[in-house]
Parts: structure tokens; C-alpha cells; sequence
């Protein structure tokens, strides 16, 4: 977006630049349907149009001097995407980006930083917010993921799975008839045929599509028992959790053994990935109203209220397995099998939600979005 800079750059003087035509460049600045709003050497707010008081669903009065930690919150990485413009004189743009504020809660927004006045520190910020059926798209290209394991799990089970034991039967007999090198040899082969035994087990899994048993559930005592079997299981690693529940939340309609293993693959993740000193997990509740979304073979409109989240402070997810991370053999972990995640994704969807992810240096949050009634 290419923004007219000159009747920004005076807006303490309050001047306005009409062009041939007698139009004012800052009524074109009004009329634009994404807000923007320049921000002073000092992060305050000096000028907003009319889409950013809609954003921010506060006046113009109200938002003019605050600060951007104000709008944001102190660690925002807005912040920092604003000094670094600052600082270098270059624009920079950031795709869904997550803006946390006490009063708005989280949204993510893709965000244009540009330099409006390089002399006085004055920069100008546009924000674009992601809608909803951004993220139910990315939920169904998962879903579409998903299915196509399924497919394959299936064929596995049947063609790959019963010539195994044959294989694996017949290096048992050899490892007892002949020794030495050859005996290690056929050690080999009865290992390897268990290690792909056991990954199409682990597929067969997609290939269950039948009805889930569900029964209201309490989602806190859920993330505590994975809590304590993830404590169990990394007995020595300093690792701290932090509880940021929301104690309000209704109940849960879900599968508690499947709920259960999404949060315990989700949680294993986020410890795999702080493995440097100082590593620190969040586990999150919200309820987020009006959360609702329609998606393709449902009936009727979906409720989303029930946000729960687990978050490390992590490396992050490597650039290049973002776009395809929930689908099936995608992995950003070395001798991962990528169907951890792929299975998240097959569990959350069997329970009507939509899982997303935000990652970025030092902060990477899944969050899962679940209805807990549904309407006729």
C-alpha cells in the first residue's frame, strides 16, 4: 500500500494538501478500509484515520498521545518492527503477526512499517487484520492433509503391513541358522521391519473415521494430567510451566484419550523445542465469544469459543515447514516422523475445532479452537 506522505508528515501543523481535483489527501487517508496511524519518536500516536478508530474501537481524542506498548503491550513485536524501521530508514512488512492488548485480547494482523519522517523520528504504521475464514482455510488444507494420509494408511495396512511379517519371519529363522557377520545382518532386518511396523501403525490411525465418543470434559484437568506426565517424563530438564487458565470456562464436548494425546504431542513439541537453559512453557485457556465459522461439511455455523493454547519460548518453527506444518511426514525435527502434528490436526478436526499456530524467535504458541455446545 502506497500511502500519501506529505499531509501525514504536517500533521502538526495541521495542513492539508488538496490535489486538482479539490480532494483532500486526507480524506483519501480516511476512506481507506485498513487503519493506519503514525507514530512520533517518542511511540506515541500522533495522527489515526478513521478505520484505526474502528480497529481500536476507540475514538480519535483517546487514541491521539498514547503510547504503542498502550495499544500493544510492552513486549509486542510491533515495537520492535518499529524501532528496527526507525532505526534502518527501510519499510518493513510482517504477515500474521499476533497484537495482544488487555482490552481487545489477541488478534493477528499482517503490518506495513514505513518511514514518514526520517528527521523527526515519524513513522507510518498500517495494519490489516486476518479474518476468521483465513484461518478455517488453513484448517481445511490441513483437513484435505489428512484425508490423503488416511488413503494411504489404508493401502499401508493392507499391502506394506502382511509382506513385513513374512520378511521379519524369515530374517528370525536365518539369525538362528547362521552366525557371525551374517547374524547381525539379519538382527538388522528384523529391527528395521519393526521400525516400519510401527510407522504404519502409527498411520493406521488416520484411517479411523468412525464417530468419536464424546462427554463433557473438563479441559483444565486434562492439561494437568499432561502436565505431570510431561514433568514425569523430562525429570531433570529445567523446565518451568506457567498456568494461565481462565477458571470460567464451560465444560468441553470431546474424547478425553484423543484430547489428551493432541495436548501431550503438542506439549512433548514445546519441550523438544526449549532445550537450552531458561526454558519455559504456557499453558493457556481463554473463552473467546463470537468465535463462529461455517465449514464445509458441517451443518450449520460452528462455535469456537474454547481457546486452549500451549506456548514455549522455543527457537521457533523453521521457515520452510510453515506453510505445509500439519501435514502428514512434515517435520522440523531431525528423525521426526511428521505425523505428530498431522495427528493433532485429524483430532482437533474430529472435534468440529480449527488449530493454528503463530511462531516466531523465542515465542511459539499452537492454540486450539474448540466449541463446547452446539446450536440447532
Amino acid at each position: 500500500m502506497t500511502l500519501p506522505a506529505e499531509p501525514l508528515a504536517k500533521v502538526n501543523g495541521a495542513s492539508t494538501i488538496r490535489n486538482e481535483g479539490g480532494l483532500g489527501e486526507d480524506a483519501v487517508v480516511h476512506a481507506l478500509p485498513d487503519p493506519v496511524l503514525v507514530i512520533d519518536a517518542d511511540d506515541r500516536v500522533r495522527y489515526v484515520n478513521t478505520a484505526a478508530e474502528q480497529f481500536f474501537a476507540t475514538g480519535r481524542d483517546s487514541l491521539i498521545r498514547k503510547s504503542i506498548q498502550e495499544l500493544t503491550a510492552d513486549d509486542s513485536p510491533i515495537v520492535d518492527l518499529v524501532y528496527r524501521v526507525r532505526r534502518s530508514g527501510v519499510s518493513i512488512a510482517q504477515h500474521g503477526m499476533e497484537m495482544c492488548s488487555p482490552r481487545d485480547g489477541t488478534r493477528r494482523v499482517d503490518i506495513h512499517v514505513g518511514v514518514l519522517d526520517q528527521s523527526h523520528g515519524d513513522v507510518v504504521l498500517c495494519l490489516r487484520q486476518r479474518t476468521f475464514a483465513e484461518t478455517i482455510s488453513r484448517h481445511l488444507t490441513s483437513r484435505d492433509s489428512v484425508r490423503s494420509v488416511t488413503a494411504m494408511a489404508a493401502v499401508l495396512a493392507h499391502e506394506v503391513k502382511n509382506p513385513l511379517a513374512g520378511i521379519r519371519g524369515a530374517a528370525q529363522l536365518l539369525e538362528r541358522e547362521i552366525l557371525g557377520e551374517g547374524e547381525s545382518l539379519a538382527r538388522l532386518i528384523c529391527d528395521e521391519v519393526d521400525r516400519i511396523c510401527s510407522l504404519v501403525e502409527n498411520m493406521e490411525v488416520f484411517a479411523d473415521e468412525r464417530p468419536i465418543d464424546i462427554e463433557p470434559l473438563n479441559i483444565h484437568e486434562l492439561l494437568d494430567h499432561v502436565r505431570r506426565l510431561v514433568e514425569a517424563g523430562a525429570e531433570g530438564a529445567k523446565l518451568k510451566f506457567v498456568e494461565s487458565y481462565d477458571p470460567s470456562l464451560p465444560p468441553v464436548l470431546g474424547n478425553r484419550d484423543q484430547l489428551i494425546q493432541a495436548l501431550l504431542n503438542l506439549v512433548n513439541n514445546a519441550v523438544e523445542a526449549c532445550s537450552e537453559p531458561g526454558g519455559e512453557i504456557t499453558l493457556l485457556t481463554a473463552y473467546r465469544h463470537g468465535m463462529r465459522a461455517t465449514v464445509p461439511g458441517s451443518k450449520g455455523r460452528l462455535d469456537l469459543p474454547l481457546e486452549v493454547a500451549v506456548r514455549d519460548n522455543g527457537m521457533g518453527i523453521a521457515e520452510e515447514v510453515r506453510a505445509n506444518l500439519f501435514d502428514a511426514f512434515v517435520s522440523g525435527k531431525r528423525g521426526g516422523t511428521g505425523l505428530g502434528l498431522a495427528l493433532v490436526a485429524k483430532i482437533v478436526r474430529d472435534h468440529g475445532g480449527v488449530i493454528e499456530y503463530e511462531s516466531r524467535q523465542r515465542r511459539t504458541e499452537f492454540r486450539m479452537r474448540l466449541p463446547v455446545a452446539s446450536e440447532g
